[in-house]
C-alpha cells in the first residue's frame, strides 16, 4: 500500500541555485522504488526552468511548475490537497510564508502535514531573531518536522518552538548518480572546491579554500559554483562557473582532493553534511573537510576523510598528500557510504515514521493514515 505524497520544493529537474535538488532526488527516487507516489510541485522561478540538468522529467516522481504568482501557488496547493501527505520544504523561494501556512489548511482531515527544512540552522535562527516570525506559530501545527540534518541541536531547538516530531534525515549518496568516472582534464587539480557564492558560506570560503591557495601556492586549484565571478583570488585559482550535476563525478574524481566547506550556520550547529560530502565520498574522492561537530557519525578522520579547522591546514593537508594516499582515503570513504549513508537508507527511514511510527498511528496526526494502493 502507496502512499500519496504532494512535495512543495525549490525544484526537482534544475540544480541551479538550488543545493538541495541532489537531497530532493535521492529521497523521493527511493521512495518511489518503495511504492509511494510523489508529486513534486516546483515554482517557475530564478530561471531555473532555462537550466534544466534534467532534461526530462523523471519517471519516478511528477513534477508540476506552476507560475510563481498567488494564482499558480493557490492552484499547485489545491492540486495537492487530496494526498495522504502534503509536504512543505524550506527555501521554495517564492511565496514562502504563504505556502507555509496553506498546506496546513489544505491537508486532508485524516492526512499529514509535514514540514521538511532543508537549512534549518538558518530558519531556527531566524525564528530566533524576530519573535513575529510568520513560521513561529505554524511549527506546533505541523504533525511533524524533518530536517536536512542537525543532530540533537537542532531536534532540541525545533521541540522548544513546539514541534510535535522533529527528525533529522541526514544527506546520503544515490550510488546510481555519484560514482567514480574517469577524470576529466578540464578539472584537472590538486585541490577542488564546489559550492555557490552565499551569504553565510562566503568568509569560510575566503578561509578554508582561497587563503589555503594562497598558501600553498604551488598547487593548482579549480573553483565551480554560481556567483564567484568578480571575487578577488589567487593566481593559481582557476573560477570555471556553474557545474551541472552531470559533471559532479567528473570534478570530484579528478583533482587530487576535493573541499567541503559547511556554510557557518551549519557548522555552528553541527551534525549537517552537506550534499557534497556524499557526493564525493560516492565518487571515491578524496575529502578535506572543514570540522564540525558529529563528523565522525558519517565519516572517520583520518582514515575516510582529512579535517582542517582553518586555511593552514587544508593547506598542510594539500602539501602532505600523495596520490597514493588519496586514493586509499577516497577508497575507504566510498564503503563506509554505501554500506550506511545510501537514499535507500534514509528513504526506509522516512517510510517507517510515516507508515508504521507515531504519525501512522495517529498519535500526532490526530487520525489513522490512510494509505493509497
Amino acid at each position: 500500500m502507496g502512499l500519496t505524497i504532494s512535495f512543495y520544493g525549490s525544484s526537482l529537474v534544475s540544480a541551479y541555485w538550488n543545493g538541495a535538488a541532489t537531497y530532493y532526488r535521492g529521497i523521493i527516487k527511493e521512495l518511489a522504488r518503495r511504492g509511494h507516489r510523489v508529486t513534486f510541485y516546483e515554482p517557475d522561478a530564478y530561471d531555473r526552468q532555462k537550466h534544466r540538468d534534467m532534461k526530462e522529467d523523471p519517471d519516478w516522481a511528477e513534477v508540476v511548475v506552476y507560475e510563481a504568482t498567488p494564482e499558480g501557488v493557490s492552484r499547485a496547493v489545491q492540486a495537492g490537497r487530496n494526498a495522504d501527505i502534503m509536504v512543505k520544504a524550506s527555501g521554495v523561494g517564492v511565496f514562502d510564508d504563504w505556502l507555509d501556512a496553506a498546506v496546513l489548511d489544505a491537508r486532508r482531515a485524516d492526512g499529514l502535514a509535514v514540514f521538511w527544512d532543508v537549512d534549518a540552522p538558518a530558519t531556527l535562527d531566524r525564528m530566533r531573531d524576530n519573535p513575529n516570525d510568520p513560521f513561529r506559530p505554524l511549527v506546533p501545527k505541523y504533525d511533524a518536522v524533518f530536517t536536512y540534518g542537525g543532530g540533537d541541536p537542532v531536534v532540541n531547538a525545533y521541540t522548544e518552538f513546539g514541534a510535535k516530531l522533529c527528525v533529522p534525515v541526514y544527506n546520503a549518496v544515490d550510488p546510481d548518480t555519484h560514482h567514480a568516472v574517469p577524470p576529466d582534464p578540464k578539472f584537472t587539480a590538486d585541490l577542488g572546491f564546489l559550492g555557490n557564492r552565499l551569504p553565510d558560506r562566503e568568509a569560510r570560503v575566503e578561509e578554508f579554500f582561497l587563503k589555503a591557495a594562497a598558501l600553498a601556492s604551488e598547487r593548482t586549484c579549480i573553483l565551480g559554483g554560481s556567483g564567484w565571478g568578480d571575487k578577488p583570488m589567487p593566481g593559481n585559482v582557476n573560477y570555471i562557473g556553474h557545474v551541472y550535476t552531470a559533471d559532479h563525478n567528473a570534478f570530484n574524481c579528478t583533482p587530487l582532493a576535493v573541499l567541503n566547506i559547511s556554510r557557518e550556520s551549519m557548522a555552528r550547529y553541527g551534525f549537517s553534511p552537506a550534499t557534497r560530502v556524499f557526493e564525493a565520498a560516492g565518487a571515491a574522492a578524496c575529502l578535506i573537510t572543514d570540522h564540525w561537530v558529529g563528523l565522525e557519525l558519517f565519516l572517520e578522520p583520518g582514515e575516510e576523510v582529512l579535517v582542517a579547522r582553518n586555511g593552514e591546514e587544508v593547506a598542510e593537508h594539500l602539501r602532505a598528500l600523495t596520490p597514493e594516499r588519496a586514493r586509499a582515503i577516497g577508497q575507504a570513504a566510498q564503503r563506509r557510504v554505501l554500506s550506511e549513508h545510501t537514499y535507500a537508507h534514509r528513504a526506509a527511514q522516512v517510510e517507517t515514521l510515516l507508515t508504521t511510527g507515531e504519525l501512522a498511528a495517529g498519535k500526532i496526526g490526530g487520525g489513522k493514515m490512510r494509505a493509497t494502493a
